[in-house]
Parts: C-alpha cells; sequence; structure tokens
C-alpha cells in the first residue's frame, strides 16, 4: 500500500515537523525550509541537520520531501529572477541531501504565454545547473502544473521533453491530482485514471514518479486552475481518491497531501484517516 503523509510545518525547528506529523498521523512528510513566499536561504546549522535525521530515523516516518519557495521560474525572462531561482534550488538540494531527504519538488515556472519552445533551452540548461551544483542522491522533481498562465510543465509530454534533454536520473516527476485534473487529465474515473497512467508510463515512465501530491479539486475538469479541496469535498471525489490509492501501479509511490484543512489549518488528522479509511 502506498505511504500517505502530509506537508507539515517546520516553522519552529525542522526536527519539530515529525510531531505534527504524528499528530496527524503521517506516514510521510514535506516541509518548507524557508518562507515560501521569499529567497531567504536559513543556516540550519549542524546541530539542527543532525537532530532532524536524528528524529526522522526514530520516527520510522517517510519518505520525506522538501517543497520549493513559489518565486521559482525557470523560464523567468529576469535574469536576476532567473538567477536567484537557480541558486536557491541549488542550496535546497544541497541540504536535502545532508537532511537524508528524498529531494526538492517545486513548480518549475511560467513562460508568461510567449510558448514552451521559447523557454525550454533555458529550462533544461537551469535544470543542469541545479543538479551539476548538488552531487549527491537528492531528487530534483518537478511538479506538473494545472496548465494556466503560461504554465511550464502542464502535459507529460512538456515535463518528458525536459527529462530527455537533461539526462540525469535523479530528475524526476510529481503528479498533483489536482493540477492534473485541471490540466485535463482525469483521474476522477478508473477507466480515465488507467488511461492517465497508461500515457505517464509512455510519456515519463513510472520510474522516474517521486510522490503524488493528493488534493482534491475546488474547480472543475479542464479548469486550468490551481485550487486544492479536502479529500472527498471536490470534483475529483472519494471514489477517484479511492481508485487512485488503490491502483497496482501507485501503490510504492507516496500520497502527500496538501489540503486546506477542514478547520482551515492545513493538511489534518480527518483528510489523512479519510484517505487510509480507503486504502483496501
Amino acid at each position: 500500500m502506498p505511504k500517505i503523509g502530509a506537508h507539515v510545518s517546520a516553522a519552529v525547528s525542522l526536527e519539530l515537523s515529525f510531531k505534527k506529523a504524528r499528530e496527524i498521523g503521517a506516514e510521510c512528510t514535506q516541509i518548507f525550509i524557508s518562507p515560501p513566499q521569499q529567497w531567504l536561504q536559513p543556516n540550519h546549522g549542524e546541530e539542527v541537520i543532525a537532530r532532524y535525521r536524528a528524529v526522522s530515523r526514530e520516527s520510522g516516518i517517510g519518505s520525506n520531501f522538501i517543497h520549493g519557495t513559489y518565486l521559482i521560474n525557470l523560464g523567468a525572462s529576469s535574469l536576476e529572477h532567473l538567477q536567484k531561482s537557480i541558486d536557491w534550488l541549488n542550496w535546497a538540494m544541497n541540504m536535502a541531501e545532508k537532511l537524508g531527504v528524498e529531494g526538492v519538488i517545486f513548480h518549475t515556472g511560467s513562460h508568461k504565454g510567449s510558448g514552451m519552445e521559447s523557454v525550454q533551452r533555458q529550462v533544461v540548461e537551469s535544470i543542469k545547473k541545479v543538479l551539476n551544483g548538488a552531487p549527491g542522491q537528492a531528487k530534483l522533481i518537478l511538479e506538473i502544473s494545472a496548465g494556466a498562465g503560461g504554465s511550464i510543465g502542464g502535459t507529460f509530454r512538456e515535463l518528458e521533453e525536459i527529462l530527455n534533454q537533461v539526462q540525469d536520473d535523479r530528475l524526476k516527476v510529481c503528479i498533483d491530482t489536482q493540477h492534473a485534473f485541471g490540466a485535463g487529465y482525469d483521474v476522477k474515473t478508473l477507466i480515465g485514471l488507467n488511461n492517465v497512467l497508461e500515457e505517464f508510463d509512455q510519456e515519463i515512465g513510472f520510474q522516474n514518479l517521486a510522490a503524488i501530491h493528493a488534493n482534491d479539486s475546488k474547480v472543475e475538469y479542464k479548469s486550468g486552475k490551481d485550487r486544492h479541496e479536502n479529500i472527498g469535498e471536490g470534483f475529483i471525489g472519494r471514489e477517484g481518491f479511492e481508485n487512485m490509492i488503490n491502483h497496482t501501479k501507485l501503490e510504492d509511490v507516496p500520497f502527500i497531501l496538501e489540503v486546506p484543512g477542514f478547520s482551515g489549518a492545513g493538511p489534518d488528522r480527518e483528510n489523512v484517516e479519510l484517505l487510509k479509511s480507503l486504502r483496501k
């Protein structure tokens, strides 16, 4: 069965993310290691890193991931913005290696309507710089977008082209169920899910699927919008997640909740237990 976890707070100290995970029953985690709307690169010293690794081992919770700052845009026309994106990802990847987590999941950015062809080489070369600047085992993980606003990586084909041109085994993909649904991938029905997973395997390959962001959708299929909802409360619905959580092709992939929470405070025990209850 796939592990079911959540994005949890690491605001006070990184290792406290495991305390939060235990409180809500999460089996794997995702954290921010810096404020998500800033370029900050906090100095997480050796003691902080050692505590995180120790608590990680003791907790038995994992796989664990870092989520990138929302400012990243590898398709940026501004060279300053592009360099800040590369520098932040370099730092985060090296932190991922030190912390012993799986890798860094991030939103690739937007070409602002100029077309993927206009930024593809820049995106590929930027990713190569990030990977070259971060030797080790940590993965750099591209998250599928909902397809709005000229976003990069809104189709499996776009993600495939990036992976093929970068040619590095550490470059992987994360499927966000809400983003995929918004981008026009039918993950709601079993027939649709089978078709989506077959297409993913043909275009990208399951060996390159690192994680699933498990989010229901506030908005309808093919909306092109990024709007997360609690499990069973949106347009994907409980049946859709039951299909996903029990699909044999996804049985080894961690499911990470990024939902608003039933009390509005983010992923909670109710969402985690609901998703767990759908596992057969």
